[in-house]
């Protein structure tokens, strides 16, 4: 497949910005400004990247505890996600969700999520949403869109997981499953809490495509993603994506991670996703060190005017607490 410039430079500048931004967070949570926990991607972000560039602005996703670069790719703005990670007004979520619960349904994100394996069964829920949606509207289209929900390696040792799939290939639903395998849940090794090696194999049971992609190239994962992606929109079902990668550093911001071998660290540095997509940039599409500095610039000066943004947001009263607790109903009534 032959890609354009301008598309390339886009998952350049996407990666970027997605490394960038985390990088720069963990400097501000040191500073004192971000209250709680942060969970960075660094090193997962050609995922996130590839992934959503195989979509379309009808579509939705779900999230994680890592979920910045899936929002970032979907095309949020870092000052307003800076803004809630300080807890500020202008956030997305006006402040109450944190880093591990942004959500913007104007940008088909549905929500980060910091139960494990939380978003997978909302993403099932959205893709019977749209299929019901295309059979209402009457045009003869199978869906209305797709839903992707992005879960780790130990989310599919949970019980959601089997059912989620079982009921999406049942409903030949218009969803695809995409699992960071980044080889480890939380602190413990993929080898010691499951007992296979591709968890795309899982897929077998529930008579869906397993799939295995590299996700640390992100062209591979824009192909593979983008393969399921034009299935489910034409009612082919749905499909597991296995995107094989690794975060460079540790489970949480301040975790070390010495229950790694630094040899496999090392392997995985020098297959950094970010790192290696510029050198191919430079060697195989024509661009110049030039082109990519002025891309690198761009990125600096947004995420700059983002923290400007966030820092001079206002803190929400107290007396906000318990707005956006209760919705509207259909029939004016209130739920929790």
């Amino acid at each position: 497949m032959v890609y354009t410039p301008d598309f390339l430079r886009r998952l350049y500048a996407d990666m970027l910005l997605i490394r960038r931004f985390e990088e720069r967070a963990a400097q501000l949570r040191l500073a004192g400004h971000i209250p709680g926990f942060l969970h960075p991607s660094i090193g997962q972000e050609a995922v996130a990247v590839g992934a959503c560039a195989a979509l379309e602005p009808q579509d939705y996703i779900t999230s994680t505890h890592r979920g910045h670069g899936h929002i970032l790719a979907r095309g949020a703005d870092p000052g307003r996600m800076y803004a809630e990670l300080f807890a500020r007004r202008e956030g997305y979520n006006r402040g109450k969700g944190g880093s591990l619960h942004i959500a913007s349904a104007a940008l088909g994100i549905m929500g980060a999520n910091g139960i494990v394996g939380g978003g997978i069964p909302i993403a099932v829920g959205l893709a019977l949403a749209l299929t019901v949606r295309a059979r209402l509207a009457g045009t003869g289209a199978p869906t209305a869109g797709v839903a992707v929900a992005f879960f780790g390696d130990g989310a599919s040792n949970q019980g959601v997981f089997h059912e989620s799939l079982n009921l999406a290939a049942l409903w030949r639903l218009p969803v695809v499953f995409i699992c960071e395998n980044n080889l480890y849940g939380e602190f413990t090794p993929q080898h010691r809490h499951q007992p296979i090696r591709d968890i795309a194999g899982r897929a077998v049971a529930y008579a869906m495509p397993g799939v295995v992609a590299d996700g640390n190239d992100v062209l591979d994962v824009f192909r593979v993603v983008g393969k399921a992606v034009t299935d489910a929109r034409q009612g082919r079902g749905p499909t597991l994506v296995e995107c094989k990668t690794y975060r460079l550093r540790g489970h949480y911001e301040g975790d070390m991670g010495h229950y790694r071998p630094p040899d496999e660290v090392a392997a995985w540095q020098a297959r950094d996703p970010v790192v290696t997509f510029r050198e191919r940039l430079l060697a195989e599409a024509g661009f110049t060190t030039a082109d990519l500095e002025e891309v690198e610039r761009a990125v600096e000066a947004r995420l700059e005017a983002g923290v400007r943004f966030a820092l001079q947001a206002p803190r929400p009263a107290a007396d906000e607490a318990l707005e956006d607790v209760y919705v509207e109903t259909h029939d004016g009534s209130a739920l929790a």
